[in-house]
């Protein structure tokens, strides 16, 4: 006489509670780690998020030679936009809560990192000509450097290039 020591159900519960923990352990042993924050630009109905390149990211704090690169390389997430278009900017809540600043090909535009998840600013800011009568500008680069305000060290660079049409 032989005795079922697990019921049908019982089996089936145990095999999936297997299969869920190898799962978790082939997650753990690849290095899965969260996503990175995202920054988004967002130019009349149109919305453009991008997430730090590899590169350009470390919550630890990246070396500042390493945020030179990153606020200065070419490229970026393409956005068109009109002179006459307003500009939005939004961030993740964990961006905004350490502190983010742009930066205009490379350069700072603002003193004191912004610490509010959004902000709207004029497409005419960005493309404004020079002073005495040159051209204005066909495009810009724009990055977003997340700093932690409490040790100033610098987190991310999030990267757009505004086109005019």
């Amino acid at each position: 006489m032989t005795v079922a020591f697990f019921s049908g159900k019982a089996r089936r519960a145990g095999v999936a509670l297997g299969a869920v923990s190898a799962g978790l352990i082939v997650l753990s042993a690849c290095g899965w780690s969260k996503p990175t924050p995202i920054a988004t630009v967002t130019v009349g109905s149109d919305s453009y998020n991008t997430e730090a390149a590899e590169s350009c990211y470390d919550e630890g704090g990246l070396k500042e030679s390493r945020v030179q690169e990153c606020l200065s390389a070419k490229g970026g997430k393409p956005v068109e936009v009109s002179v006459d278009d307003r500009i939005r900017f939004g961030v993740d809540p964990e961006i905004a809560e350490n502190g983010w600043t742009i930066f205009l090909d490379g350069e700072r535009a603002e003193q004191e990192p912004y610490t509010k998840t959004y902000r709207t600013i004029s497409a005419s800011s960005f493309f404004a000509g020079p002073a005495m009568g040159g051209q204005s500008p066909s495009s810009i680069r724009v990055a977003i450097l997340e700093t932690d305000t409490k040790t100033k060290k610098a987190i991310g660079v999030y990267r757009f290039l505004l086109k005019k049409v």
